[in-house]
């Protein structure tokens, strides 16, 4: 399915901004994340005000390779011993527009403590990207999913759709859906991940 067939379902629907745009049925994201709470050294009250969703047992973060804007090859495990923020998202996708300028404070004042914000994008035009990225002043790493592949692996059927790696490659948890990312309990999550030993 083309971005501009997606854009055409969830465009139309831009006045319920506030919700996740959906652009496929199910979910293969199941796989990593069951209803079942696993345990974790991160305190359960973020959890809980975010809305994170813990994954059923330690499972590690598939790795990819995409093509970043900037034309270089990138893979997950480039980040490897750093907290990710992996967030799946697209330009027609208002939520998406709206957390991305709090994703960028975030990136700006947590960077040099071993953070990074990673953005795939899902099947558009790296120049549509390059436009969208310029408008919003964004300088987080942005991969560009042309093919969708890694969307699918990682269950991105709805977006903004954010999972949350640890050090040592392991998912801590996902949101589906926009979040103050700049705000005091994402800002204390992050913190408290950081602090996680390898």
């Amino acid at each position: 399915m083309g971005g501009r067939s997606i854009a055409m379902r969830c465009g139309g629907q831009v006045f319920l901004s506030v919700i996740i745009c959906v652009f496929s049925l199910g979910s293969s994201a199941e796989g990593f994340f069951h209803k079942k709470k696993a345990p974790t050294s991160v305190a359960d009250d973020y959890f809980k005000k975010l809305g994170i969703e813990k994954p059923a047992k330690v499972i590690r973060a598939p790795d990819f390779a995409l093509d970043a804007i900037s034309g270089k090859r990138l893979f997950l495990k480039d980040w490897q011993g750093k907290v990710v923020f992996l967030n799946f998202w697209a330009t027609w996708c208002v939520p998406c527009r709206q957390e991305m300028p709090m994703m960028e404070r975030l990136q700006r004042e947590m960077k040099g403590q071993g953070f990074e914000v990673v953005a795939i994008n899902i099947r558009e035009s790296k120049r549509g990207v390059q436009k969208f990225i310029g408008e919003l002043g964004l300088t987080f790493p942005v991969l560009l999913d042309k093919d969708g592949k890694v969307s699918e692996e990682y269950g991105a059927w709805a977006i903004p759709l954010s999972y949350f790696i640890n050090r040592k490659g392991e998912f801590v948890g996902k949101v589906d859906g926009p979040r103050e990312w700049d705000g005091r309990e994402a800002k204390a999550f992050f913190l408290q991940l950081l602090r996680e030993k390898n």
